[in-house]
């Protein structure tokens, strides 16, 4: 076989290749997308204290293992207890001011009991003066006299009655139901609830991250001091959108993650975004900004996936933690061959990457 001739055979084989890995190509990339656009992420809770004041003790260390409910630190409660004793002080007051009020309006009542019973007696005197004027057997002054008692009884037990009235808005309802109380009560309430957010708790199990905090330091009501890495994944994977035709919840998937060379974990798809932030228009009153390109072939958009794991990690990777992503939508065992094969080969080839 002559150099030429050899030549050719070469040509052949290497066109007979691309053509091959082109429609390999195309297959995979419809029915067994792959990308290494791929993150692991936990979930991380910004712990902020929901008082101020100097912290009197740390309970944890960078990096602690820690439960909910455990205590993360604690802020100095003596100006809490503080406020609670006064708080409690301010219940007693009100009860006090609303047993002075009681004794106040049973006297108002019995007063008013007494105008009336002055005002009954002189409206029968008036009738009976009203009788004998008119057959002029009383003098006009003497008259005149019982119409003005009269007339001053009914003043005073219309005031006696608002003296009463006045007494029972301020008295409000009976017992511990009645206004003043109850507002005592209420930040007696708050008061407590304010000590008991002093101790700073887990509010879930995971692993204490960027703590920068020594007793002596002043935190600041909603402002983060630490975070909290809890123990939930969340696997997102980015794809091109054409890639997701037939890629629905609950499909197949495998991931390697990068820090495991070799190691493939079986995994579900879980859901697809909606959308992207290119797609969410803003109405900020300016027109629309539309970018400029001088490419015949545009960068694909991608679209992220989530993903769930079949079976939890013994230990798990710390959050954003890179992985590569095998989707296997086609129920076909040669596809899932091939998309196995396929990841367990980009599994191997973290060992050198």
């Amino acid at each position: 076989m002559t150099p030429e001739q050899r030549f050719a055979r070469w040509v052949r084989a290497a066109i007979v290749l691309f053509v091959v890995l082109f429609v390999y190509f195309v297959f995979a990339d419809t029915y067994m997308p792959v990308t290494p656009q791929a993150r692991v992420l936990r979930e991380v809770t910004r712990v902020a204290p929901q008082v101020s004041g100097p912290v009197e003790a740390v309970a944890v260390t960078n990096n602690a293992a820690v439960k909910q409910g455990q205590l993360l630190f604690r802020i100095d409660p003596e100006p809490f207890r503080i406020a609670v004793d006064k708080a409690r002080l301010a219940v007693d007051q009100a009860r006090r001011e609303n047993a002075q009020l009681d004794a106040a309006l049973a006297e108002a009542r019995a007063n008013l009991a007494e105008r009336r019973a002055t005002a009954d007696e002189l409206a029968g005197e008036q009738q009976r003066v009203e009788s004998l004027i008119a057959r002029g057997s009383i003098s006009r002054q003497r008259y005149d006299s019982v119409m003005a008692d009269a007339r001053a009884a009914r003043s005073a037990v219309a005031a006696a009655e608002a003296r009463v009235h006045s007494l029972e808005v301020q008295r409000g309802r009976q017992g511990d139901d009645n206004l003043r109380v109850r507002q005592a009560r209420n930040a007696l309430a708050a008061a407590t609830l304010d000590l008991r957010r002093t101790r700073v708790t887990a509010a879930h199990d995971g692993r204490v991250s960027n703590l920068q905090l020594d007793p002596g330091d002043t935190v600041h009501a909603g402002s983060p001091v630490l975070v909290n890495i809890g123990r939930k994944l969340d696997i997102i994977a980015d794809f091109r959108e054409k890639s997701l035709r037939h890629v629905k919840p609950g499909d197949s998937a495998w991931i390697a993650l990068d820090a495991r060379p070799g190691a493939v974990y079986r995994a579900r798809v879980v859901s697809i975004d909606a959308g992207v932030r290119d797609g969410q228009l803003a109405a900020d009153g300016n027109l629309a900004s539309i970018p400029a390109t001088d490419r015949w072939v545009r960068d694909a958009q991608r679209i992220r996936v989530h993903l769930r794991l079949d079976a939890p990690l013994e230990s798990l990777p710390p959050t954003g933690a890179r992985a590569t992503v095998q989707l296997a939508p086609l129920d076909s065992g040669l596809s899932r061959a091939l998309a196995r094969a396929q990841i367990t080969l980009l599994s191997l080839l973290h060992h050198v990457y």
